[in-house]
């Protein structure tokens, strides 16, 4: 696949483990999968971010895509889903949410499905051409 420029502006990690988030950023730099990244270590971080931004923006700066772990200290993946419904983002801004995680357990993995805000649940470790595809479908 070709790394032409992405037209995905700003997109978006919340996960509390380096090692995954460092190679993320570093595909995402080297494939040109988006122009900006924001990377937060938990939930509320996130949320926080989230909740200033909506209260103040003024042009599209939220992110296209997030990608969002369930299993993080202070406030773990499904709180974070749970509290992010309560300030969805303004109409016509169109955000995709792909839970990722380490977790196998089909429990988990149906619950995240069935979430209304969560596009699929990919496995860590996610394989480089799902994770590169992903991206280029959202602007496809």
């Amino acid at each position: 696949m070709s790394s032409s420029p992405s037209n995905i502006k700003l997109s978006c990690i919340i996960d509390d483990d380096d090692v995954y988030v460092n190679l993320i950023r570093r595909i995402i730099d080297l494939k040109s999968l988006s122009e900006n990244l924001l990377i937060f270590k938990n939930g509320r971080e996130a949320l926080d971010y989230f909740k200033i931004l909506l209260a103040t923006i003024d042009s599209p700066l939220f992110p296209e895509i997030i990608l969002l772990d369930l299993n993080m200290p202070i406030m773990d993946g499904w709180e974070f889903l749970k509290e992010f419904t309560q300030i969805s983002p303004p109409s016509g801004l169109k955000t995709t949410l792909y839970v990722v995680s380490s977790s196998i357990d089909p429990y988990e993995i149906e619950r995240a499905k069935a979430h209304f805000l969560v596009k699929d649940y990919l496995i860590k470790p996610v394989n480089l051409d799902d994770f590169e595809m992903l991206f280029r479908s959202k602007i496809a």
